[in-house]
């Protein structure tokens, strides 16, 4: 009975930080609503696009007299801003981003008017929106996977080393496997696909999800190295647990 509660919790806490991650980080849909004259108009702006393709703004304006304008230009430059009417298509507002290279930015706003008011979607800041390549879908996929498998039995193994009765060695073993090849092999992959490098972390660069990553994969090792010979080394355990937990806790592209 303790073990199936254990599994319903590691489940649990696992499909909370996947849900976490999902509506959080710079490069999710920035989503909102905003009143002008008598319509809420509810949008979902883009903060990262393939840079395959031009990225297409659309809002969802079905009063044929708000209108407004989408304005531009390259994050963190001193550029004048490029502004470009939004065109209507039947209750849609619709215009486009030009295409960057990958890891390109671009700072943007949208804005709409009806009558005399006027409404920024993003506020007083600009939204950014980030460029990558195409990432294969099955890649993709695997990828996020093998990450929260990683997830589900390192949270498993710390709860196993709370119990004074069995040895997490086994679930931190497998915790180990997923983090290095979902991290360090298919991870390594969707970085490639998405912005020419395979690692952009330590000791080449500073890039955090790299760096998170590599933290993680660092607590297991040493509670492995510490649990040699079987032993279950029961805080390193739980310490590597907690801190992978850490990790998924911190938004994902940040």
């Amino acid at each position: 009975m303790k073990k199936f509660l254990f599994w319903v919790i590691a489940i649990l806490i696992t499909i909370g930080s996947a849900v976490y991650q999902r509506l959080t980080g710079p490069t999710y849909p920035f989503r909102g609503k905003v009143a002008l004259g008598d319509s809420v108009i509810k949008y979902r702006l883009a903060r990262s696009a393939e840079s395959t393709e031009n990225c297409e703004i659309k809002i969802q304006a079905p009063n044929h007299n708000v209108s407004g304008e989408l304005i531009y230009r390259s994050f963190k430059q001193d550029d004048p801003w490029a502004i470009v009417p939004l065109q209507r298509k039947e209750d849609l507002l619709v215009a486009s981003l030009p295409k960057q290279p990958p890891a390109g930015k671009l700072a943007y706003k949208v804005i709409l008017r009806y009558e005399e008011k006027e409404a920024s979607l993003s506020g007083k800041n600009p939204l950014v929106i980030r460029f990558k390549g195409h990432v294969p879908t099955a890649l993709l996929i695997f990828h996020i996977i093998v990450m929260f498998l990683a997830m589900l039995f390192s949270t498993r193994a710390g709860l196993e080393a709370l119990d004074s009765r069995s040895n997490p060695r086994k679930y931190a073993l497998w915790t180990a496997g997923f983090l290095f090849f979902g991290g360090m092999i298919l991870g390594a992959a969707v970085q490639k696909f998405s912005f020419g490098v395979f690692w952009s972390g330590l000791p080449f660069g500073f890039d955090l999800t790299d760096n998170k990553t590599l933290i993680a994969l660092v607590g297991w090792i040493v509670a492995l190295i510490a649990g040699r010979g079987g032993k279950p080394a029961r805080w390193w355990v739980l310490g590597a647990s907690v801190l992978l937990l850490a990790v998924y806790l911190i938004p994902h592209s940040l």
